[in-house]
């Protein structure tokens, strides 16, 4: 067949094509982003478990997309236990899916992987560099710099400890304390950064701008560059606004009230996300995501502990 020549590009992504077989082409397989994420789904669930043994029976720890993946089940009927597990089992799944029907190749190429984390650390940097430019415009840069800002909520907290967040004062602890605590957070931000970065994505890219083209462009019968740019503004703006209010329930988050500034860096985010996952796939978008999150929350331990 033609696209089985060699050399011959097909394609491989919403917008773009890549040669066959050439890195870019091969990493927006989803066989890819299955292996890439897989030790970033382990990582999240035995980091959960290790900060709160509990988190069986208590989803309010976890990060609010994956929650709305467990509600979602739950209704469906299915038990308590198997919604708890089925959020990391729907990412594999549907990817499977996703690489059963695009008709690309299985093969992989381990050495892939690495290379993979360094696009991604590479791809988060306009994203820090945005950070540190509107954080320093409107002097709340250790407060946008953050996806998963949504931190303790009422119904959802994505710190599952004790931190300044909560309202614990480091400053009243022992020298030793407060430095266990501030490990203790770190450690949880990074966790909650790296299921952000999965499950996020996995909501606000490759599940609801899917059903928002779907929406557009199927239903509603607009042309196709019209449901592109409508359904990554409203993922986009989605996204942000899941930050200062839960979307299923309309309650508020009082621990990251609406803010401007905020509100429109993680749209900006969005926007750039989607535009990613168009051209790079879900495993180079979720991995950049999580890195981002990873970073900046090391350099707010770094530079505004006292915010952690």
């Amino acid at each position: 067949m033609a696209n089985k020549k060699k050399g011959k590009k097909y394609s491989a992504n919403q917008l773009f094509d890549f040669t066959q077989d050439s890195y870019l082409e091969r990493t927006s397989r989803p066989i890819y982003a299955i292996l890439f994420l897989l030790p970033f789904i382990v990582f999240y669930e035995m980091g959960t478990f290790s900060i709160n043994t509990d988190v069986l029976n208590q989803s309010k720890i976890r990060v609010a997309a994956f929650v709305w993946l467990q509600n979602l089940l739950e209704t469906m009927g299915f038990g308590a236990r198997f919604a708890w597990v089925a959020p990391p089992l729907a990412v594999v799944l549907i990817l499977i899916a996703l690489q059963i029907t695009s008709g690309k190749q299985w093969r992989f190429w381990f050495r892939d992987m690495p290379r993979m984390a360094v696009e991604c650390i590479f791809l988060a940097i306009p994203l820090l560099v945005l950070t540190l430019f509107m954080g320093s415009s409107s002097g709340q840069g250790d407060n946008i710099s953050r996806f998963d800002n949504n931190k303790p909520q009422t119904q959802i907290v994505s710190i599952p400890v004790c931190s300044s967040a909560t309202g614990v004062n480091l400053s009243l602890l022992s020298a030793e304390d407060g430095e266990v605590m501030q490990e203790q957070s770190l450690m949880a931000n990074i966790v909650t950064g790296i299921g952000a970065g999965i499950y996020e994505e996995l909501v606000f890219r490759l599940i609801l701008i899917c059903l928002l083209m779907l929406l557009f462009q199927d239903v509603l019968r607009l042309t196709h560059i019209n449901s592109i740019v409508l359904s990554v503004l409203i993922s986009a703006a989605l996204f942000s606004a899941h930050h200062h209010i839960d979307l299923l329930s309309g309650q508020p988050n009082a621990n990251d009230p609406f803010n401007s500034i905020r509100f429109a860096f993680r749209t900006i985010a969005g926007i750039y996300f989607a535009v990613l996952f168009a051209i790079r796939g879900f495993g180079i978008t979720a991995g950049t995501h999580a890195f981002y999150d990873i970073i900046a929350t090391i350099i707010n331990a770094v530079f505004f502990s006292s915010q952690i």
